[in-house]
């Protein structure tokens, strides 16, 4: 890695350090420390995603057109803000307005941080660098929830203001280190989108028009749906309903899924660096199958706790080595599919899609406590139906999208930084 690529995953690694003090304490400090009760809590849940929502459709048109450095610094700057003033709120208005505020910062630097590592890498390198990344979030929301455990005291407010001002001094330290990072050029396939599928127009109508991307989205979306939208939604409510699943257990679970990637997560990358990014992704599908078979039996009844405990907490794990194996293939192969000066967008429109089906995550949960079995029969379907999404797309990339492994010596497209406004129309 480069000097640039180098201080970008360190700032990354650190600001996920800091929503890790937050994020699992979130609900009980709005709802129990405050005072505010549940539907309060449940409010500024769904304030993060509508900020998301919200943010993410304009966010890809700023970073082409002025740099994805100070949509970052923008970004952390507003985090900050939101952050601190989460923690010193008492009320729900201004609790809401901090969580517009946080949630708005945070959606904003995914798709700048993923364009910054596009720009210090090549196609060949991408693998690596956004596998890379992941790994140092997870490392940094595991130890910061595990530190922020230790601190948190329910019946001391003020160990919540330490939380949440400990997670704004982080965003600014991602600021601090951002603005120190000189952009190289940026890198990417010729050829990325086929003549004829997206022409002239806005940003929004050539990206809709181009067919591999829209494969993508709707597999993105699947994905996000089946897994990260049901951890701590429909999936929880199956174990602790179903299964009988304490809290307790429901926390193991949530570290073995952490613990598998960070183990995993280089042993996997070997394996899939050489291999189709299609056939990757279809693999994931088969194993998270396999997963939602493992959690329909722990709610079976028919062992002991101690044994639905074990395959409810070998589901998540399954979870975590599938994550580990989408973290160096989505992210580059949506690089890779965006053409000259639009690699904002494209990241954008991905980080969009996620946000949303986190957003409707919840949905699982009347099903999943309410009509067990069923629940589990969905998402094994839609899990096959990921392996079979993503073969379909394998039909629509370019040999070199879907296996970069093909490109000797990196041979690609240099495209200057995208700094000139007219480059991407209106």
């Amino acid at each position: 890695m480069g000097a640039a690529m180098r201080r970008i995953q360190a700032g990354n690694a650190l600001t996920a350090f800091g929503i890790g003090f937050t994020v699992p304490f979130l609900y009980i400090y709005v709802a129990q420390v405050r005072g505010l009760g549940s539907m309060a809590a449940t409010s500024a849940f769904v304030a993060f995603a509508v900020s998301a929502l919200v943010a993410l459709p304009l966010t890809g048109r700023v970073i082409d057109r002025r740099g994805p450095v100070p949509v970052v610094i923008g970004a952390a700057v507003a985090a900050s803000v939101g952050a601190l003033s989460l923690g010193l709120s008492t009320g729900i208005v201004p609790i809401l307005l901090s969580a517009l505020a946080l949630g708005a910062g945070q959606a904003v630097m995914q798709p700048a941080l993923a364009t910054m590592i596009v720009w210090c890498s090549t196609p060949g390198t991408r693998t690596r660098a956004f596998a890379l990344q992941f790994f140092m979030q997870n490392l940094g929301l595991g130890i910061g929830g595990l530190i922020g455990g230790q601190i948190v005291d329910e019946s001391q407010p003020a160990s919540f203001t330490l939380l949440f001002g400990i997670e704004a001094v982080m965003f600014l330290v991602l600021a601090g280190v951002i603005l120190t990072v000189r952009m190289p050029h940026a890198p990417s396939i010729k050829d990325a989108v086929p003549r004829g599928e997206s022409g002239a127009g806005s940003a929004w109508k050539r990206l809709l028009g181009h067919q591999a991307m829209v494969k993508l989205l709707v597999l993105g979306f699947v994905i996000f749906f089946a897994c990260y939208g049901q951890f701590e939604s429909g999936l929880a409510a199956f174990g602790t309903e179903a299964a009988g699943i304490t809290p307790s257990t429901l926390g193991f679970a949530l570290a073995a899924n952490t613990g598998a990637i960070v183990v995993a997560q280089f042993v996997v990358l070997r394996l899939v660096e050489k291999r189709r990014r299609s056939r990757v992704i279809a693999l994931v599908g088969l194993i998270w199958t396999v997963a939602w078979v493992i959690a329909g039996f722990s709610g079976l009844g028919h062992g002991s706790a101690m044994m639905a405990a074990a395959a409810f907490i070998t589901t998540y794990a399954l979870f975590g080595i599938g994550e580990a194996m989408l973290s160096p293939t989505l992210a580059p192969l949506v690089a890779d599919l965006a053409p000259e000066g639009s690699v904002g967008q494209y990241n954008s429109a991905f980080a969009l899609v996620k946000q949303m089906a986190l957003a409707l995550g919840p949905l699982g949960v009347p099903l999943g406590a309410g009509v067990p079995m069923l629940y589990i029969g969905v998402f094994i379907a839609v899990s096959l139906g990921i392996a079979g999404l993503a073969l379909r797309l394998g039909r629509q990339l370019s040999p070199v999208q879907d296996k970069p492994s093909l490109l000797k010596g990196d041979v690609v497209a240099v495209v200057a930084p995208a700094a000139e406004p007219e480059r991407v129309p209106a």
